[in-house]
């Protein structure tokens, strides 16, 4: 079984995020869920993209670097949206990653180093209508790592919600989470 570490999204620990965790535990997996929000949760993208804006995106990595540091090296990264800037940043650069997961983001692999790592593997997931991950960048990061690195896949979904895999918010996807669960537990289980 697989070793996760997973971070949450602008709204923070969200009872969808929370539970999403949950689901992965329940398949036999131990995920670890730092709060890099220090309890808050808020209940638009806005506000939660002000307060990052304010705890600053830097110290938003460094926080996730900090309490990886405080595990064992040969874990898998996730992140959703704000916390793929972490997680895509400790997979690319912190030796003995197990795999990525990259949940509605995706940053330049220059953000973080010159190429993405052959030995670690990685899922990005995103809707295809998403104006965030569609229209800011993300689905060509994405697509520049799967055509530079062997063991990685971009999986788009019909919709156009950002936070859909989020059991808590309106934006909410029950199909398209049910698939990304499938193919988020079978990546799992080759790790």
């Amino acid at each position: 079984m697989a070793e996760v570490l997973l971070f949450h999204h602008a709204l923070g620990q969200t009872s969808g995020f929370l539970a999403f965790a949950d689901d992965l535990r329940r398949a036999g997996h131990t995920i670890h869920t730092p709060d890099l929000y220090d309890g808050r949760t808020f209940h638009t993208l806005n506000e939660g993209i002000a307060y990052a804006e304010e705890l600053g995106f830097g110290n938003i990595i460094e926080r996730g670097t900090r309490i990886a540091n405080e595990l064992p090296s040969d874990l898998t990264y996730a992140g959703f949206s704000l916390g793929v800037l972490p997680a895509q940043k400790l997979a690319q650069t912190r030796p003995g990653a197990r795999g990525a997961l990259l949940f509605y983001s995706c940053v330049p692999v220059s953000e973080f180093g010159s190429s993405w790592p052959a030995d670690v593997p990685v899922q990005i997931h995103g809707m295809d209508a998403d104006p965030i991950f569609m229209n800011e960048g993300d689905v060509d990061a994405a697509r520049e790592i799967v055509a530079s690195a062997p063991q990685a896949e971009l999986f788009l979904y019909p919709g156009d919600q950002h936070y859909f895999a989020d059991s808590s918010l309106p934006s909410y996807d029950p199909q398209a989470t049910a698939l990304l669960n499938k193919r988020v537990l079978d990546f799992l289980a080759s790790r």
